[in-house]
């Protein structure tokens, strides 16, 4: 780093924190990491080291771009329509992309930022030469926003503990408790009308995937988080899968292994060939992606496809917390359509749209092979 320019950053810090700001008491607040962080006041300037974390503070705030100084990973938002939208008044300046190794510290620096929102992927917590110790050695408070991993099984109680806990975090960090309390409440209410629905149903086997392409295969969701929600929705994996966040399979276990449900993830930023699924695409076009999925070498001998069995959704159902009951809904009235005939997800997309975003998402955010 340039020491000229890295002072300079220091001295932009400096300024920033003499700035005069709106009236706001300190707070204390516990990470998704379980560390617990002293904010002198409500964080003004955030960089976001996971940009898709803007859209769990847009269920909270009216405008949290105005809040959002810097992001990395912005191609992880997963909508072209989304990130536009966000930076429709200013651009966000970008300080790093998918991987931890591209992160700039004299980037986050030169942003001045008040609070760094990060995940165990891109900050891991790593001895005293890791982001994380820099930025704390600089004064820069940074709050973990998720700590799951592909390395090993988290001991964390599941994804719907993590969505609460999640809105928690941030409610605390946006003076937007009531808020957060609020959403908390409408998820609960959400699933448990699943759960009602689902009493007594015997799992149906789903294979869901991960990295839906049609040059690859077969990128299976693991056990926490896709696997929970799967089993939230009345499924449950195939019996080979161990991993927690994704597993490569082998094609010839996928077409040994009996399955009545395909599900595939698709995107807005359609990178790979996954299915152009997200908020405002045509369906059309996610179709589209579908059929070119079961087109891959032996698809059509699987029992899903033969079934016409086939769906996908956007990633933001599954990677951003407040988003999870839209997943459990709408593979809920896929695997159980019987149990669900009289049910729309859609309705409780509408719901979030009205209740708690001041700009809507745009639907829809799944699709079925045969609709």
């Amino acid at each position: 780093m340039h020491r000229r320019r890295f002072c300079a950053g220091l001295a932009l810090a400096g300024l920033g924190g003499a700035l005069p700001a709106l009236a706001s008491p300190p707070r204390t607040l516990t990470d998704m990491a379980g560390r617990a962080l002293r904010l002198p006041a409500a964080p003004r300037r955030i960089v976001l080291l996971e940009a898709r974390d803007i859209l769990t503070m847009a269920l909270l705030h009216p405008d949290p771009a105005s809040l959002v100084v810097g992001w990395a990973a912005a191609d992880r938002i997963d909508s072209e329509a989304l990130q536009a939208r966000f930076e429709r008044k200013r651009p966000i300046a970008v300080i790093g992309k998918q991987a931890p190794t591209t992160i700039s510290l004299e980037g986050i620096v030169n942003l001045a930022p008040d609070l760094v929102v990060t995940s165990s992927f891109m900050t891991p917590e790593d001895g005293a030469g890791g982001l994380l110790q820099r930025l704390t050695a600089l004064g820069i408070p940074v709050a973990y926003s998720d700590v799951a991993s592909n390395a090993a099984a988290s001991a964390t109680a599941g994804p719907i503990d993590t969505l609460h806990r999640n809105l928690r975090m941030w409610g605390d960090i946006l003076d937007a408790g009531d808020r957060a309390a609020a959403y908390s409440a409408f998820a609960d209410e959400r699933l448990a009308e699943v759960a009602r629905r689902l009493a007594g149903a015997k799992p149906v086997t789903t294979y869901l995937e991960v990295q839906s392409t049609p040059d690859d295969c077969c990128w299976a969701a693991g056990k926490q988080v896709w696997g929970e929600l799967l089993a939230l929705a009345g499924g449950q994996s195939l019996p080979g899968v161990t991993a927690p966040w994704y597993q490569k399979l082998q094609l010839e276990y996928l077409l040994a292994t009996p399955h009545d449900v395909y599900i595939a993830s698709g995107g807005g930023w359609v990178s790979g060939g996954r299915p152009a699924i997200g908020p405002g695409i045509d369906p059309a076009q996610g179709r589209a992606g579908l059929r070119r999925l079961v087109a891959r070498t032996g698809f059509a001998a699987l029992p899903s496809v033969r079934q016409g069995r086939v769906h996908g959704i956007w990633t933001g159902l599954i990677t951003v917390a407040p988003f999870n009951p839209l997943f459990v809904e709408a593979a809920a009235k896929w695997l159980h359509p019987d149990r669900f005939a009289d049910f729309d997800p859609a309705e409780t997309l509408a719901t979030i749209n009205r209740r708690f975003l001041q700009e809507p998402i745009d639907g829809p955010l799944w699709v079925s092979l045969q609709e």
